[in-house]
Formats: structure tokens, C-alpha cells, sequence
């Protein structure tokens, strides 16, 4: 029912085509927002502090797993342009050393945050309690990281040429095995020891694992649309140096973005204490749902954008990307408007043990966001126009005003006013005592103010012949000009 032949992606219906691409993206999406949400109603039940340990590694592993993303950017836009150009010998040896990368910087990052977590804990201002539990998990989860950054490059390659199926199978068993798993390790039912929020980490970390299993197994010859082989194999600079090239600023962008998350979180650790930190916690996890049919639809985009480059059709390229917009803006609307009618019965059902104040603020950090969704939506749209035509740049840029030029200044104005820093030996005040609802605007506005600017440059830059340009370059390089 989902396959897509080379023809359908660049000759066929563009609204079936990002449909049917996208929709084992979103069902991928789908289970590991169901994942995340799982653990967090797992949590729960051990208490308010536990939710805030695992909300304080939120943003910090998104941080860290900020620079996976280059080998997983890198091999999809490269096996989908390759692979839309009838190179699939290129697409492969791309493949391969994606999945090598992949690797060594899983390695290196899972070394250096075992060694330094209580260090990267101790940035974030939280309280004792909350500090230990959250050094714990961040051990064990950053281990399982390894095997997850290998199949993410593996399943990077399956997205590229098409089959997102595979993706999909992938992160089901991701999910199931992390979700069968939680509560014997958390809560220690039958012969299993309650390890509480370790357990919660060694769940995720033995799911991580698994995936890569079967990505494995699935890559060496389990699917007919992308395999590696022995040809595949090789250790060629250039194909490393055009990965970065094209993967590089995307990881930019993410370390931009999460470096303004991570500085929130501890604001809102100093501003709203265990129950700030809570609500901030399930509120990121619930508008983890608006991200679903968001991402999906911009990784199907990036993929059938950069096949209809590698084919020589620059404006077939540019009419998915408006297609994309109008299906995710128009689907995160409803999201958006279902969270703004019911926060109190989301809050009450995945952490029904907060405290009053931890209940109020999560409800109005759901309804606040439920404002923006639709930008969202039209956000990750237009990136993946940009992405699919190797404009990663584009998108760095982006998230670096997004998240830097307004999110966080409007975030600095919930401190209190007696807090200070010291900046070049001067004593700053940069708080104005808005409170912790001041950071849940400033999600909000940074959505809505982003989708504007990246729609506006978006058609500003087709109109000059972005796309054009992008789709020379794809067969230049093809024929080795």
C-alpha cells in the first residue's frame, strides 16, 4: 500500500506522494512520541521529582544528539538526489560512510557525556534531589545512544530512496521493546528489582538496540529497495566531506536551537522550582505530538524534493514543498485546537500526582501552545523545501534567529529581578519578573514569527531560481563535471 516506485515520487500525484512517503514517518513518530509519553506516565508514578530529572535530560540529550544528525541529513538528501539521478552505486557508498560516521560520533559522544554528566547536570541549577536522579539516567541513556546513532543512519538510507516502511519497522521495535520493559525495570514487577529511574533508562537504551538489530539485518538485504553491499564499503574523504557539507549545518542548527532549550530549562528551574520543571516536562512531551505529521511530511518532503532535483525538475520540487505546508499547517491546526480545549483532562491523565501549582502551570503551558501548532507545521514545510535542495545553511540560519533572537530574549524576562550574572565584570540584571509563563510565550511567539520570515525568504528565493540551480548542481555531479 505504501510503496512508491522512482516514478511515482517524481512523475505522479505530489499530495499522494508526500502522503503515502510520509505516512510510516508519522506512525514512526507516532510510537516514539508514544514512547517518551509511556516513560513519562511510568515516572510518574514514582513522583514530581523523578519527572523533573527525566525533563532535565530532555533538552540536554537533544543537545547532545544534536551532532547525529549530520550523518542522518547527510545520507538522506545524498541516497534521495543519487538515487533520483539513477546513481544507486553512489547512493550506497554514501550509505556506508554515513553509517561509519554515525558511529564514531555515537562513540565519542557517549565517552565524553559518561565522563562529564555530573558536570553537564550541574549547568542546569536543579536541586540536589532532582540532580542525582538526573545524572543516573543520563549515563545509562547516552550508552544506548550508540547503537541508535548507527541506525539512524541506516535508516536515513531507506527514507532517501523512498521506503520509509523500513523506518518505520525500525522504530516499532524501538518502541515495544522500551514500552514492554518500563514497568518491570521502573516499578520492579515480577523477578525484576525496582530500579526506578535507572530502569526507565535501561529500557530505552535496550530498545535503542534492538532497532539497530534489525536495521542491520534489513540494510544487508532484508529490503529490495536499499542494501549495502560489499561494493558499498569504503573509506573515501570526499563522500565524508560531502556528508558533513550537506549533514553539517543541519547539526548547527539543532545545537543552536537546543543550546536556547537547555538555558530555558534552567531558567525555568529557577523560576518555577520541581513544579516549573514538571509542567515544562509534560508540556514537551504532549507538543511532542504537533511534531508528528510535522516531521514526517518534512522528511518525506526533503526525499521527494531531492529526487525531483536528481530528475531535472526544479518546479515540480517546489510545488511539494507548498503542498507540504498546506497538509501539515492545516493538520496541526486540529492538533493545536484539541490540546486548547482539554489541557486539564492531558495533564490529569499523564501525571495525575502533580502538585497545585505544578497542575496550573502545565495546563497553561498546554494552552499557550496550542497556539502555534499550525507554524509548526508550516516551519518544518519549508525547511525540508530548503533541505531537499541541499540549503541546510538555510535552515541553521533559521533556527539560530528562532531560537537566539526571540525565543530567548523573551525567555530572560521571566527571572526575577534580584537575579544577576556577571559579564565582563559587570553585574547584569536581565530579568524583569515575568515568571515561568514568560518562557511558555516565548515558544509560542518564536512558532508563529518563524513561519513568516521562512515563508516569506522561501518564495522570494524559488522566484530566483533557487531550485534551478540546485537541480544543475545534482547533475553536474552526477555526470562527474
Amino acid at each position: 500500500m505504501f510503496d512508491l516506485s522512482q516514478e511515482e515520487i517524481t512523475e505522479g500525484s505530489i499530495s499522494r506522494a508526500l502522503v503515502l512517503l510520509a505516512a510510516p514517518l508519522v506512525v514512526q513518530n507516532l510510537v516514539q512520541v508514544v514512547q517518551q509519553v509511556v516513560d513519562t506516565f511510568w515516572v510518574g508514578r514514582i513522583g514530581e521529582t523523578a519527572v523533573a530529572a527525566v525533563g532535565l535530560n530532555f533538552p540536554l540529550t537533544a543537545l547532545l544528539l544534536s551532532v547525529l544528525t549530520t550523518p542522518f541529513v547527510g545520507v538522506q538528501v545524498l541516497v534521495s538526489q543519487r538515487t533520483g539521478s539513477d546513481d544507486r552505486a553512489g547512493a550506497r557508498s554514501a550509505g556506508f560512510h554515513g553509517l561509519v560516521l554515525a558511529l564514531v560520533l555515537g562513540v565519542a559522544m557517549a565517552l565524553v557525556t559518561v565522563t562529564y554528566a555530573e558536570e553537564l547536570i550541574a549547568l542546569l541549577n536543579p536541586g540536589d534531589e532532582v540532580a542525582r536522579l538526573a545524572v543516573l539516567y543520563l549515563r545509562i541513556y547516552i550508552v544506548g545512544v550508540v547503537a541508535a546513532a548507527a541506525s539512524d543512519a541506516l535508516e536515513a538510507g531507506f527514507i532517501g530512496s523512498g521506503d520509509s516502511r523500513a523506518a518505520l519497522y525500525i522504530n516499532l521495535t524501538v518502541v515495544a521493546v522500551n514500552i514492554v520493559l518500563d514497568p518491570f525495570l521502573i516499578l520492579g514487577l515480577g523477578p525484576f528489582p525496582a530500579l526506578g529511574i535507572e530502569g526507565a533508562a535501561y529500557a530505552t537504551a535496550a530498545g535503542f538496540l534492538c532497532g539497530f538489530l534489525l536495521a542491520a539485518g534489513l540494510t544487508l538485504g532484508g529490503r529490495d529497495s536499499y542494501t549495502l553491499t560489499r561494493e558499498s564499503v569504503g573509506f573515501e574523504v570526499d563522500e565524508f566531506r560531502e556528508l558533513i557539507d550537506v549533514g553539517g549545518p543541519t547539526t548547527a542548527q539543532r545545537l543552536g536551537g537546543q543550546s536556547v532549550r537547555v538555558v530555558l530549562v534552567s531558567i525555568v528551574a529557577i523560576t518555577g522550582g520541581a513544579a516549573g520543571l514538571a509542567a515544562y516536562t509534560v508540556g514537551a512531551r504532549i507538543a511532542a505530538i504537533a511534531y508528528i505529521p510535522a516531521s514526517g511530511l518534512q522528511q518525506a518532503a526533503q526525499s521527494i524534493v531531492g529526487q525531483n532535483l536528481g530528475a531535472g525538475q526544479p518546479g515540480r520540487a517546489s510545488r511539494v514543498t507548498w503542498v507540504g505546508v498546506g497538509i501539515a499547517a492545516g493538520a496541526l491546526s486540529v492538533v493545536g485546537a484539541i490540546q486548547w480545549v482539554v489541557p486539564e483532562f492531558i495533564t490529569t491523565v499523564f501525571v495525575p500526582d502533580l502538585t497545585p501549582l505544578g497542575f496550573e502551570y502545565t495546563v497553561t503551558y498546554l494552552e499557550i501552545l496550542a497556539y502555534s501548532y499550525w507554524a509548526i507545521g508550516g516551519t518544518y514545510l519549508f525547511l525540508g523545501g530548503f533541505n531537499g535542495a541541499r540549503r541546510t545553511r538555510t535552515s541553521l540560519v533559521v533556527d539560530l534567529l528562532k531560537y537566539w533572537g526571540i525565543r530567548f530574549p523573551i525567555g530572560v524576562l521571566a527571572l526575577p529581578t534580584t537575579f544577576a550574572v556577571s559579564l565582563l565584570g559587570v553585574s547584569l540584571t536581565p530579568g524583569v519578573g515575568l515568571g515561568v509563563t514568560a518562557i511558555f510565550w516565548a515558544v509560542t511567539i518564536s512558532n508563529v514569527v518563524t513561519v513568516v520570515g521562512v515563508g516569506a525568504y522561501y518564495w522570494y528565493t524559488t522566484n530566483d531560481g533557487m531550485l534551478e540551480r540546485a537541480a544543475d548542481s545534482v547533475s553536474n555531479s552526477a555526470s562527474g563535471d
